[in-house]
């Protein structure tokens, strides 16, 4: 029952239409299954989607073509990554799922369709799981990016430490920029925040201290995790 759906005898393969046309639509059944996986609980665009969809399909039939050998077709798959299908680099949690799809195409193009099957039930159900668990949001729903402007006059270094100590979980400074020839700086802090309903109160707070200068309080670009 687990055995691949092509006859490896020789060296090379004899692959007939029956087995590519199994093997492809397995892929193809299977990559649906993984797309819709991804788009739980995230915004995705449609592009990706169908590219994740049909990723499978076409690792397969790169696998079929090289008559089985799979050192050869990992080569000539590899040969992809050469080519940029998305405009901004993907997340950790885009290339687990490229990585899956792969795996799946891969597997189907060998001709084990029951394995390809049990490989994308059993991830896709536990990515499912973890997708609809919201597994690492809680800790990072409160993680803020803290822009401040401030004079030239004004020593940064303990200038907020009263205010972060009294709304925030943790606090680092992780960029200061010159600005405005340079008569302002612009600080950037990575922040915990300690209960978000008292984001406005923190803020204004720190415009008393610095000025009433331009202060941006955003989330934090943490989707490169998982």
């Amino acid at each position: 029952m687990f055995e691949s759906l092509f006859a490896t005898t020789a060296t090379t393969t004899s692959l007939g239409i029956s087995s590519m046309l199994a093997a492809i639509c397995a892929a193809l059944i299977l990559g649906l299954a993984i797309s819709w996986v991804y788009t739980l609980r995230s915004r995705a665009t449609r592009s990706f989607v169908l590219a994740l969809a049909i990723l499978p399909a076409i690792v397969a039939v790169v696998i079929m073509m090289v008559n089985g050998n799979v050192g050869a077709g990992v080569a000539v798959a590899g040969a992809f990554s050469l080519v940029r299908f998305r405009s901004a680099p993907g997340s950790a949690r885009d290339i687990c799922f490229i990585f899956l799809a792969m795996a799946v195409g891969l597997v189907c193009g060998m001709g084990y369709v029951l394995y390809a099957g049990i490989i994308t039930a059993v991830l896709c159900a536990v990515l499912a799981i973890y997708q609809l668990s919201g597994l690492g949001i809680r800790s990072s729903m409160r993680d803020r990016t803290l822009r401040i402007t401030i004079p030239e006059d004004l020593d940064y270094s303990d200038l907020f430490i009263d205010i972060f100590a009294a709304y925030t979980t943790y606090h680092e400074l992780v960029a200061v920029k010159t600005s405005n020839m340079g008569s302002l700086y612009r600080l950037t802090y990575e922040v915990g925040i300690a209960d978000s309903a008292n984001e406005k109160a923190m803020i204004d707070e720190i415009r008393c201290r610095n000025g009433n200068l331009e202060v941006a309080l955003t989330r934090q670009e943490t989707e490169g995790a998982l």
